[in-house]
């Protein structure tokens, strides 16, 4: 049963151009399981400086934060925990007392990620993406060792800059290479964008990979994802990320860690 909500109750949010119901359902199925005073909505915003500003003015507990902000925040907080001044990028920022510390679950959830899946060193990798998730993306994977990729980007200018931060090379298309792991961190196969039937890479270098990993959340089940599956390759879905990161900034808001069970049921009833 909910609590009903009083003057005592903490208000957590999320920041994004689209708004979307995930992290919402997930967290308040969550609190309601664990019986916590708390309630979770989803804003979106034209004035970033004001709406951080009113996270920290009306003790708002938590504050996601997805495209187009992750980067424009990181000067209006007071700090930046490693996993977010490593990157340049900020999806989560909590409010202690009026002091706001910057986090990035994105990055934390892909090296947790990478790690049970056995993603060693030794794979060579194709990067697709330059914005703020791909920031996480390509620094979690080069932290857990992986450094023989190339990162491919539409946008030359940015692609190039993330590619030299981190140690890849790079190039506007991916071509005739066939590297062992495949990873989109762009809007191609997200659902109602202009590109939600389309492939991330072509199914020739499907077949040549080793594991195919589209940040993409929703659908779960991606073109790219769909194919990497027809062809028997192991997978890593956006799903999968955007239930680990929320877990890890549910933790961060609350102080309480859910069970697997708990955790399971609210990526269930979230995705519905």
């Amino acid at each position: 049963m909910t609590r009903p909500i009083s003057k005592d109750t903490r208000l957590c949010m999320s920041l994004a151009a689209r708004p979307g119901n995930f992290g919402t359902r997930f967290h308040n199925h969550l609190y309601a399981a664990l019986d916590l005073d708390y309630v979770y909505k989803a804003f979106t915003t034209t004035d970033l400086p004001a709406a951080i500003g009113g996270v920290r003015a009306l003790g708002i507990r938590g504050c996601a934060v997805s495209m187009p902000f992750k980067e424009a925040c990181i000067l209006l907080v007071d700090e930046l925990d490693p996993s977010a001044a490593a990157i340049g990028s900020v999806n989560t920022v909590v409010n202690t007392d009026g002091h706001l510390k910057a986090y990035n679950t994105d990055y934390l959830a892909v090296q947790q990620l990478a790690s049970e899946r056995g993603l060693s060193g030794v794979l060579t990798f194709a990067l697709r993406g330059s914005g703020g998730m791909a920031r996480a993306v390509a620094f979690a994977l080069r932290d857990a060792g992986l450094t023989r990729g190339v990162l491919v980007a539409r946008n030359e200018a940015a692609g190039r800059a993330l590619a030299a931060e981190v140690g890849f090379g790079f190039q506007p298309e991916l071509g005739g290479q066939r590297p062992d792991l495949l990873v989109n961190v762009t809007p191609v196969g997200m659902a109602g964008g202009p590109e939600a039937g389309e492939l991330a890479f072509s199914a020739g270098a499907i077949a040549q990979a080793q594991v195919v990993f589209d940040a993409v959340a929703l659908p779960a089940e991606t073109p790219l994802i769909l194919e990497a599956r027809r062809q028997g390759k192991q997978v890593i879905t956006g799903a999968e990320v955007a239930v680990l990161q929320a877990l890890e900034q549910f933790v961060l808001y609350t102080g309480v860690r859910p069970g697997a069970d708990q955790v399971q049921a609210a990526a269930d009833y979230a995705r519905q």
